[in-house]
């Protein structure tokens, strides 16, 4: 008998071990397979989540507006997953094409909140609904533009890369952004801008860095951070949406329905921004997708939840960037569609060798 029980302990134990080692390995699939499905089909994700935070009925407990007063916490969560995704090699890939990222940074910074801006006053939009255009315009890119610029066939690295310069610069370039469109005279002004700053720098560009270097630190558990992370920061990417879907309940059924025409103008002149950009540049034709794809898809997630921080009595502020997302979305898909049925450029590809 005690034989037989040993015999039974070592058997089971050797089988709980053995399955604990692939334990990660099954968790690391099964994210894997739920993020593709979450990328794949990401608009209609956005539609359904916002559909059901618009139609939630207010006699039931809403788990929306409950988690409102979290939204900066979640967007800190989503920068968290981002830094731990992105590769080792980026850092020493923004330092040696430092001229591209800048040139390219530059150009979402400068053409971004100037579309904004002058879209919204073209389409006679004040107060709440123009700070709101103006805000998707100063918030760095989407990290759905890396997923397309892939689709697109275009140069992924040079993505990321733009989208982590962008990242980094934002407590600098969202407040000076903000500053040059709507003013910076009075004292509320100023104190909104310093807000910004504050807020970009300790709920985005914090995140990111102490995700990167604490995936660093774990090479083991790296293979799985670029799997959880995307599903991650993706999931809160919609919650945030669908949240500021609830808090615009009654908003969103007077919003102008220029407004969406509006967005798809700025979106439009964005992706005009980032090619002729490119062009200016002297990019190869992969990168120039990647600019493009960049310039035009912004972290409209972020555009929302900094518009509720800075202005919590006008929650229409949100609605801009909110609705953005469904615009990005839908053109950067058709766009990328579009060029991966187009081939890259030889010289596109001697380049990318060379990197």
């Amino acid at each position: 008998m005690r034989i037989a029980r040993n015999a039974f302990r070592a058997t089971s134990g050797g089988k709980v071990w053995h399955n604990a080692r692939f334990l990660p390995s099954a968790i690391r699939t099964l994210a894997q397979r739920q993020n593709m499905l979450l990328q794949r089909y990401l608009l209609i994700w956005l539609v359904i989540s916002s559909w059901i935070a618009f139609q939630w009925p207010s006699t039931w407990w809403d788990p929306f507006l409950r988690t409102a007063p979290y939204l900066k916490y979640m967007i800190t969560v989503t920068m968290f997953a981002i830094g731990m995704m992105l590769p080792r090699d980026e850092v020493n890939l923004v330092i040696r094409r430092w001229y591209s990222v800048l040139g390219g940074t530059a150009i979402q910074y400068l053409a971004m909140p100037a579309l904004g801006y002058l879209v919204g006053r073209a389409f006679g939009f004040e107060g709440p609904y123009l700070i709101g255009m103006v805000m998707v315009g100063c918030v760095p890119g989407a990290m759905a533009s890396n997923v397309l610029t892939i689709n697109a066939g275009g140069n992924a690295s040079y993505s990321v890369s733009l989208t982590t310069m962008a990242t980094l610069v934002s407590p600098l370039a969202v407040p000076l952004a903000l500053a040059l469109t709507l003013g910076a005279e009075s004292p509320e002004q100023k104190a909104i801008l310093m807000d910004s700053a504050v807020f970009t720098l300790w709920s985005v560009v914090v995140p990111v860095v102490v995700g990167h270097v604490l995936a660093r630190w774990t090479p083991d558990a790296e293979r799985h951070y670029r799997h959880i992370g995307p599903l991650i920061a993706n999931l809160v990417i919609l919650w945030i949406i669908a949240v500021v879907v609830a808090l615009n309940r009654t908003q969103l059924s007077s919003t102008p329905a220029s407004m969406m025409v509006a967005l798809l103008c700025v979106n439009a002149g964005g992706y005009a921004a980032g090619f002729t950009g490119g062009l200016g540049l002297r990019l190869p034709d992969g990168m120039r997708r990647a600019l493009t794809l960049e310039v035009g898809m912004q972290n409209a997630g972020l555009g929302a939840t900094l518009a509720s921080h800075l202005f919590p009595d006008q929650p229409e502020t949100a609605i801009a960037p909110a609705m953005y997302t469904f615009g990005c979305m839908l053109t950067g898909t058709i766009l990328s569609r579009l060029w991966s049925l187009r081939g890259v450029q030889e010289c596109e590809k001697s380049s990318s060798s060379s990197e």
